[in-house]
């Protein structure tokens, strides 16, 4: 295997968080987020997810199917802290680092065999490593292409470790199969089998111009490639020290603003820690959606005054939101802090606003209590709703 990627994808991050600074949260249903009306679910246990409860979901609909579930606010700045213990050890294994959220990533371990044998050895090796130092445990998918890895990470969960050779690509596409393949949503699919497309190896079978006059060019480019393990090129990044990024896809596909909303603002958050932690400060936010149809929407901004608080950014991520949203399910919703500069205090001074001044220094301060303080929940007045 010349080229080699693995995917690692902490397993059910947020609550294996709550549960290991709360041991008593150990085997049951325990959903994070908030009991408000207009709250989603920022992830869940393994436990909650055995009653259909799964993240982006409208918490009212998840307590439906488990009205028993323990709900956590989430804990941004915890969380913050955890993955850059555990980015930092994937960061350190190999050069070619990529993250692409608070808790995943991807390594490129092309030709580093010399280092450390097969991939299986590596892979197994990373798990100890982040397990023994973190006490977090990862899934880890390994193939020639980030789609394939990223694939593999999720097809054995929790604590899984899935490989796919080069020459089994089609093999395994296969034992995926058309409604687990990443990036096909419940619309997709039903629009694929009302085609008659019931499977990967018939989808495979149809010509691409016909795709194209099916499905549309982006749809139709994404199920040629993904049906046949080719890359559609959704990972295509790489990783820049000057950008701080995270993105999430949705299954099903997430519908309104509200609910984007809430979702933008959880990543505003951890975007905002993550910068504090870094100790530098960005110029331009920008934001990603991608749509059932594979269609795909960036916009950014670069504001006059200074980004410094995740208030900040979150004015800015909902304003482009409201731009370029339009109406359709979103599958992957990113948020991206660009043109970062080393430092805790903004260039331009007369630009400085004392109130974003205070914000920065409060979430500052709520980040050094919270890592000396692993028990205490701070969370801010505005992710708070009525109950």
């Amino acid at each position: 295997m010349s080229t080699v990627f693995f995917h690692i994808d902490l397993d059910a991050f947020f609550a294996a968080v709550e549960i290991l600074d709360n041991p008593e949260y150990k085997g049951k249903p325990l959903i994070i987020g908030s009991r408000s009306e207009r709250s989603v679910v920022s992830t869940c246990s393994y436990e909650a997810r055995k009653y259909g409860v799964h993240s982006a979901m409208p918490m009212v609909t998840a307590l439906k199917l488990c009205p028993n579930a323990l709900v956590v606010r989430p804990r941004m700045k915890r969380y913050s802290e955890k993955s850059r213990e555990v980015m930092n050890i994937i960061r350190s294994f190999a050069p070619g680092f990529l993250q692409v959220s608070v808790d995943e990533a991807f390594l490129d371990l092309s030709n580093m065999e010399n280092i450390y044998g097969l991939p299986g050895k590596a892979a197994k090796l990373l798990k100890k490593k982040i397990r023994e130092e973190t006490n977090l445990s990862v899934s880890i998918g390994v193939a020639s292409s980030r789609f394939l890895a990223k694939l593999a990470s999720d097809y054995h969960k929790p604590d899984g470790l899935t490989i796919v050779p080069p020459e089994r690509n089609e093999e395994f596409i296969d034992k995926v199969g058309l409604r687990k393949l990443w990036g096909i949503g419940e619309k997709t699919y039903e629009r694929l089998l009302k085609k008659g497309i019931s499977s990967t190896k018939i989808l495979r079978e149809i010509p691409y111009e016909r795709l194209k006059t099916m499905f549309g060019n982006s749809l139709a480019d994404y199920l040629y490639k993904a049906s046949r393990g080719i890359d559609p090129g959704i990972y295509q990044g790489e990783a820049k020290s000057h950008s701080i990024s995270t993105e999430n896809t949705y299954y099903p596909d997430v519908y309104g603003i509200e609910t984007l909303s809430s979702l933008l603002l959880e990543m505003s958050q951890e975007l905002s820690f993550r910068a504090l932690e870094e100790k530098v400060i960005p110029r331009t936010i920008g934001i990603k959606i991608r749509y059932g149809d594979f269609s795909t929407y960036n916009a950014q901004t670069t504001p006059e005054e200074a980004i410094y608080s995740s208030s900040d950014i979150f004015k800015h991520a909902e304003a482009l939101l409201k731009k370029i949203y339009n109406n359709q399910g979103v599958r992957l919703l990113g948020l991206t802090l660009a043109q970062v500069y080393d430092g805790e205090d903004v260039e331009q001074k007369e630009l400085f606003r004392e109130k974003s001044e205070k914000e920065r220094l409060i979430e500052k301060a709520i980040l050094d209590i919270n890592t000396k303080n692993k028990g205490v929940k701070i969370v801010k007045a505005r992710t708070l709703k009525k109950e």
